[in-house]
């Protein structure tokens, strides 16, 4: 893979801090895998029906915590597709919470769940693998923010190691 460093501030809305705080420098794609494998064994160990259980009323279950992050991941690497390959028009934000909504996700079985995780995160890694390094720092606009195609692709795992942290602390 190509040299693939995390991004400089200033590549990205500084709300995107919040993820990027939580990834070391490290190898990409070991991270990738290992997150693959984290979440599998998560789910592996918790009782019958835990995935189907929000920690709260109001909150998402853990199953549609992590339909929320494959969405999210498909999301950000579309946008970085967009802007590797230099579009130029402002792609749109979207809401969270219609999209889990609208998934239906408590009727997806969390086998399927995990593979589809699994698979995101494969094409992920490939994608990344066909880049060229000069396209990584292009910019592009998403949701009205400046950000970068390297940013994006970083963002990826520091969003899935909050929701890992919520689906660890909070539910039982």
């Amino acid at each position: 893979m190509n040299t693939f460093k995390i991004p400089n501030k200033g590549d990205y809305p500084a709300f995107y801090h919040t993820y990027l705080k939580l990834v070391e420098d490290t190898d990409y794609c070991n991270l990738i895998q290992d997150q693959v494998n984290a979440v599998k064994k998560l789910f592996a160990e918790k009782p019958a029906d835990w995935e189907n259980q929000p920690y709260a009323e109001g909150k998402w279950s853990p199953k549609e915590v992590l339909g929320h992050v494959i969405d999210t991941e498909r999301i950000m690497t579309f946008r970085a597709l967009c802007f590797a390959r230099g579009e130029k028009s402002s792609l749109p934000g979207f809401d969270q919470d219609p999209y889990v909504l609208n998934a239906r996700f408590g009727a997806v079985d969390i086998e399927l769940l995990l593979e589809d995780f699994a698979a995101q995160r494969r094409a992920l890694v490939t994608l990344i693998q066909t880049l060229q390094q000069d396209v990584l720092d292009n910019q592009g606009t998403a949701n009205g923010s400046t950000i970068t195609p390297r940013a994006l692709f970083w963002i990826i795992p520091g969003h899935f190691i909050h929701h890992l942290s919520i689906l660890q602390e909070r539910y039982p």
